[in-house]
C-alpha cells in the first residue's frame, strides 16, 4: 500500500457547535476520511470532552450556549499539554473584529459559515 506524504494522518477531532446538523455534516465527512470523530452542542461539553480525552484537532463554534466558542478557546490555550492543539473556528460571526479576536485568542485558523465543506476537509 501507499504510504508516506501521500497518506492522511488519521486525526482525532472534536466538532462543537450547538447546530447539530452542522455537527453531524461534518463528523459524516470527517470519518469518511478515516478520522474520529467525538461531538460537542456547547462550550461546556467542549471543556469536559477536552478534559477528558486527547485530541488533534477542534472545530470550534463560537456562538453556543453556556460558554461560547472564545472563552472555550481561551481555556484550550491556558492548558499547557494543549498548546499546540489545532484549532479552527467555524462561525457566523465574520466581522473583522471576530477574526481578528479569533486569532488573538490563538486560532489556527477562522472560517465563517456558511462554509465550503471541502475546503474545511481539505484542512486536514
Amino acid at each position: 500500500m501507499a504510504s508516506g506524504s501521500t497518506a492522511t494522518k488519521r486525526k482525532r477531532v472534536l466538532v462543537c457547535d450547538d447546530e447539530r446538523p452542522i455537527v453531524r455534516l461534518i463528523q459524516i465527512n470527517l470519518e469518511r476520511q478515516g478520522h474520529t470523530v467525538t461531538c460537542a452542542y456547547n462550550g461546556v461539553e467542549a471543556i469536559n470532552k477536552l478534559s477528558e480525552q486527547e485530541f488533534d484537532l477542534v472545530l470550534l463554534d463560537v456562538v453556543m450556549p453556556l460558554l461560547d466558542g472564545f472563552e472555550v478557546l481561551k481555556w484550550i490555550r491556558k492548558q499547557p499539554a494543549m498548546a499546540e492543539l489545532a484549532v479552527i473556528m467555524l462561525s457566523v460571526r465574520d466581522k473583522d473584529a471576530d477574526v481578528l479576536e479569533g486569532y488573538q485568542q490563538g486560532a489556527d485558523m477562522y472560517l465563517t459559515k456558511p462554509f465550503n465543506p471541502a475546503q474545511l476537509f481539505s484542512l486536514l
